[in-house]
């Protein structure tokens, strides 16, 4: 079985590429929804407070998610920190969960893929690119939030363009241009190349 990674820029339309290979029946594991488990765990919490202290927390002792990406989106240094604890976590649940696939390949989503080398798991990587503009706009509908708080989630990530680069597969996701043909030209690559 293959290790495939889909990844890409906030608001690139990650999601509604993942659909398309979920259609196809393709396994699909979205690393920020196993992540989110996390903080419900108590091992896991312990290690945020001794990063972030307890400015984090809510009264009743949990996590103040809100809290904490207002810090971590100001303060690259926490941003990295966090992550640290969070991916080789997400990862090793990946490996876990693929075990447990019966196919030839199985997709992890996930926007931060090379900022943390993840992509050294994995046989091959498909980056979703969209142009900045247009991701800012998507983000700024779907959020309800300023340019200003999404230009510094973006400064947070490699660039669109560098991602595009560096993938084994790219999908451009403009509308118009059909999205459903590129998924099935990476899909059917895919399974050639894993007989």
């Amino acid at each position: 079985m293959k290790l495939i990674g889909l990844t890409g820029g906030i608001g690139c339309g990650k999601t509604t590429v993942l659909e398309e290979f979920q259609k196809l029946g393709v396994p699909c594991f979205i690393a920020d929804r196993h992540a989110a488990g996390y903080y419900n765990d108590a091992s896991f919490l312990s290690e945020v407070r001794n990063l972030l202290g307890d400015s984090v927390f809510r009264p009743d002792g949990s996590a103040d998610k809100a809290r904490i990406a207002s810090i971590v989106f100001n303060d690259r240094e926490a941003l990295l920190k966090l992550n640290q604890l969070v991916h080789p976590r997400v990862m090793q649940d990946f490996a876990s969960w693929a075990k447990k696939q019966n196919s030839p390949y199985v997709i992890m989503e996930s926007a931060i893929i090379y900022e943390y080398r993840l992509d050294r798991q994995l046989d091959k990587v498909i980056a979703v690119y969209l142009e900045k503009e247009e991701r800012l706009q998507r983000l700024m509908l779907r959020d309800h939030t300023t340019r200003e708080i999404l230009e510094q989630r973006i400064q947070n990530q490699l660039s669109a363009e560098e991602k595009m680069d560096r993938a084994d597969y790219v999908i451009l996701n403009y509308e118009g241009n059909p999205r459903t043909r590129q998924v099935n030209t990476i899909n059917s690559k895919l399974l050639n190349s894993s007989r």
